[in-house]
């Protein structure tokens, strides 16, 4: 299975912070050997980039398809794979859409490092 996006993301800003899902984002992980299909609906706040000029000048509005996989496979109990896979699987979701080593890393990290809290 080659690892891509199946649909291109589609929705609607519910307020200054959050997206809301108007068609289904599918996503196939070659990681996870699975088709992810986040439906119609979900709601999103894309990544969570502080809002420091240079942080958010270098990362901010880089991964909106990816970070909506990588909420979904946060969010979704019972989980559909670990913490870990998960991180994983935005950064091989970030490779499938061509983003840069810095970009990709930088990001990859930030979730590895902060995301803890938000493992739900």
């Amino acid at each position: 299975m080659k690892s891509g996006f199946l649909t291109t993301l589609q929705g609607e800003w519910i307020d200054d912070k959050n997206f809301k899902l108007t068609s289904g984002l599918i996503y196939n992980s070659k990681l996870l050997n699975m088709t992810l299909k986040v439906p119609s609906g979900f709601i999103t706040d894309f990544a969570s980039v502080p809002r420091v000029p240079i942080a958010y000048t270098l990362f901010g509005n880089k991964a909106h398809h990816e970070s909506v996989i990588h909420d979904y496979l946060y969010r979704t109990t019972p989980h559909l794979c670990t913490r870990r896979q998960a991180d994983n699987v935005f950064k091989e979701a970030m490779t499938s859409r061509k983003k840069g080593f810095f970009v990709k890393g930088s990001m990859w990290l930030g979730v590895r490092l902060g995301g803890k809290s938000s493992w739900k």
